[in-house]
């Protein structure tokens, strides 16, 4: 079996959840190695926001890297993944994504991605969206990035705030073609 690298950047925006879940997942995965990017704006809206704590976070990575770190792996082409996840993404870091400002880990790791031909998946995190937010979406979008909005489906039927997160992981998850269990598809 071949190990998958995956990466998974986690910054300030509402919605450390959704980072959680998938990560819970990437982390069960026995075919992926994750990697994590957690920004120091991402652990204080986790400790806001969440009933978990930042190092519940880290400790399901096989490495982790601080934001500032910008001589780690995933700052350079040479670095072999399979693609670059961003959850939640913030609006500034979707500004900085989609104009190549790679001014930490997070925004040079996804330019890097885009550069290698990698898949990058932005899970955007914002209501309502300004133009300047919509303009830098079809920027990433037209630079090869993926926007999966946090916005869950219902189809579903959803008990529980964590079944709405799941569904979201799940997608997010399609989206990398890596299998799992979050929800129940469309027709099953």
């Amino acid at each position: 079996m071949t190990t998958r690298r995956i990466l998974l950047a986690v910054t300030g925006a509402s919605g450390p959840q959704y980072a959680m879940a998938i990560a819970r997942a990437l982390s069960a995965s026995p075919d992926v190695e994750l990697h994590l990017i957690l920004s120091e704006a991402a652990k204080k809206v986790i400790a806001l926001e969440s009933d978990f704590r930042p190092e519940d976070l880290t400790a399901l990575a096989h490495t982790s890297y601080s934001e500032k770190d910008i001589a780690a792996g995933p700052a350079s082409g040479s670095w072999r993944h399979a693609g670059m996840i961003v959850c939640p993404c913030s609006m500034a870091s979707l500004a900085a994504i989609a104009q190549g400002f790679g001014t930490n880990l997070i925004h040079r790791a996804a330019d890097v991605t885009l550069k290698e031909g990698k898949r990058l998946i932005l899970v955007t995190r914002e209501t309502p969206l300004s133009l300047i937010h919509i303009k830098n979406m079809l920027a990433a979008k037209e630079a090869g990035a993926d926007i999966v909005p946090a916005s869950p489906g219902f189809y579903h039927k959803p008990k529980t705030i964590e079944d709405m997160v799941n569904q979201l992981a799940g997608r997010v998850l399609d989206q990398m073609d890596i299998g799992h269990d979050l929800f129940k598809r469309w027709g099953e």
